[in-house]
């Protein structure tokens, strides 16, 4: 007789775990309370404009591969994958702009108008970014490590002299390039997990080779392609999807999940039993909302604050600023005080780094011909009730970003506006039940949790695990992806199912 497995939440790690559970033979139903499969991967089309709601940039696919690649099929059946190069185009307030290309020879005539030693400190910076991104491929990503202990167990003394942990990402990036431009470049790839770069350890600047040694990619279609795709695995798998029922409850006895309780799309409560529990929600909105958890033992939980919100503006035009990228960021006067206001005091930026997508750019069909689909997103605190913003706070913050990006090129750009859709943290939090509003899970800070996320498995109950962003290894879609796959693998190998 099959295992019963319950997920709750259909976002990219409950999807992952759902497939390599079924992949062994488990019988698995996904409850999501949203209308679609994807969870912040979502889509909006209006008036011949398709928008990305959620994530915009594709890497690593080899880490959804295994998602794929079973019973003689491949990814390649589902997705059709474009790279992108220049992978983002990089705007300043001195009117330079500066494109990163992944073709190191582009990249070189590039940098060439700084002087040949800016080409060989990027060239030294990579070299390092490489290092740390192998060191913690084998042991953090590969082998699903979970807390320090375990992380301390695994690489020992061994590596100790090469992981770069003692140092800020930002303090190791300004050792290493002395290029103003190239300093801000590099130290907002910290974006992919909404955190700053002058708390997040050194070794977070894994974070370039991820693009640059593997490629930056689009999904042709858009990337809600991903979660079309996912969903159809789902079904070929013979995984239970229910949209639009909302659970309400993990049942528990002693120490053990043995259930749910949930509503269906006419209100109506139902339980159901499974042998073990896997929450796509994050972790501590699940402990509060399903296993109500009382306050004083979420307190012990404060270490894994969520990482940062944003307001996300997706607009439709009527004209296309050719100057633009598939990819571009429109950087802040000064990013460390940008980072300090945001991530310390907690303020809404003054003078934000915007990041822009353009994505007609690589696919033509997301506007309708002569217009363009432009995200912009900058980022904000997350959602706190000792500082709460209102609704006119974010709008002026969005006139901000507006008046920004007509200083820096965009000529004009609120006359040409012919599709608006406004996203803040509150309609965030609302959709998604995301902790307070973070759109990248927790916060990566090296005095707070060393860039740990919350573990995998709960500590109380037996067979019930988390996935997502607020959970190993974190935030971003592969990341999001492999925590499901190692729950799916800790799961069978409990079971002693080979993996």
């Amino acid at each position: 007789m099959k295992k019963e497995i319950i997920v709750i939440g259909a976002g990219l790690g409950g999807v992952s775990a759902a497939i390599m559970l079924a992949q062994r033979g488990y019988q698995v139903t996904v409850f999501e309370k949203n209308g679609h499969v994807g969870g912040k991967l979502n889509l909006l089309k209006t008036q011949g404009f398709s928008f990305d709601l959620g994530p915009s940039i594709f890497t690593l696919p080899q880490m959804f591969r295994p998602l794929f690649d079973h019973g003689n099929r491949r990814m390649e059946d589902y997705l059709d994958l474009k790279r992108v190069d220049p992978q983002w185009r990089n705007f300043f307030e001195d009117g330079t702009v500066l494109n990163l290309w992944e073709k190191p020879e582009r990249m070189q005539s590039e940098l060439s108008r700084f002087g040949p030693h800016t080409w060989e400190e990027y060239c030294e910076f990579l070299k390092y970014s490489r290092q740390q991104y192998r060191i913690l491929e084998r042991g953090y990503f590969r082998k699903g490590l979970d807390n320090f202990w375990q992380f301390l167990q695994f690489y020992g003394l061994r590596d100790a002299r090469d992981l770069d942990y003692s140092r800020t990402m930002s303090g190791s990036i300004y050792q290493r390039l002395s290029n103003a431009y190239l300093r801000d470049i590099f130290e907002y790839f910290i974006k992919y997990v909404g955190s700053s770069a002058l708390d997040s350890p050194g070794f977070m600047n894994l974070m370039p080779n991820i693009q640059l040694e593997f490629g930056l990619w689009y999904i042709s279609g858009g990337l809600y392609q991903l979660a079309h795709a996912l969903n159809c695995r789902m079904k070929e798998l013979g995984v239970t999807v229910c949209l639009e029922h909302t659970v309400e409850q993990i049942q528990t006895k002693k120490s053990v999940a043995v259930g749910i309780q949930y509503r269906d799309p006419s209100g109506d409560l139902h339980t159901l039993t499974a042998d073990y529990v896997i929450s796509n929600m994050e972790v501590i909105p699940a402990m509060r909302r399903l296993l109500k958890v009382p306050s004083h033992v979420m307190k012990r939980l404060q270490r894994f604050e969520p990482a940062c919100s944003g307001i996300v503006l997706h607009l439709g035009l009527d004209r296309i600023y050719p100057q633009l990228a598939h990819h571009n960021f429109f950087f802040s006067r000064d990013q460390h005080a940008h980072f300090h206001r945001v991530f310390r005091k907690k303020q809404l930026p003054d003078d934000p780094t915007i990041y822009l997508v353009a994505p007609t750019r690589t696919d033509p069909s997301q506007a309708p011909a002569g217009c363009d689909n432009l995200k912009i997103l900058p980022h904000i605190p997350h959602l706190d009730e000792r500082r709460p913003y209102s609704s006119s706070d974010y709008a002026a913050l969005k006139n901000i970003c507006l008046d920004k990006l007509e200083r820096m090129g965009l000529k004009d750009l609120r006359k040409h506006i012919i599709v608006e859709d406004f996203w803040t943290p509150l309609d965030i939090e609302r959709r998604y039940l995301s902790n307070c509003g973070s759109i990248y899970g927790v916060v990566c800070d090296r005095r707070k949790n060393f860039a740990f996320k919350a573990p995998r498995k709960s500590s109380r109950y037996k067979n019930l695990y988390f996935v997502g962003g607020s959970v190993n290894p974190g935030g971003g879609m592969p990341m999001v992806v492999l925590s499901g796959q190692h729950v799916a693998d800790a799961i069978a190998k409990e079971d002693g199912l080979a993996s």
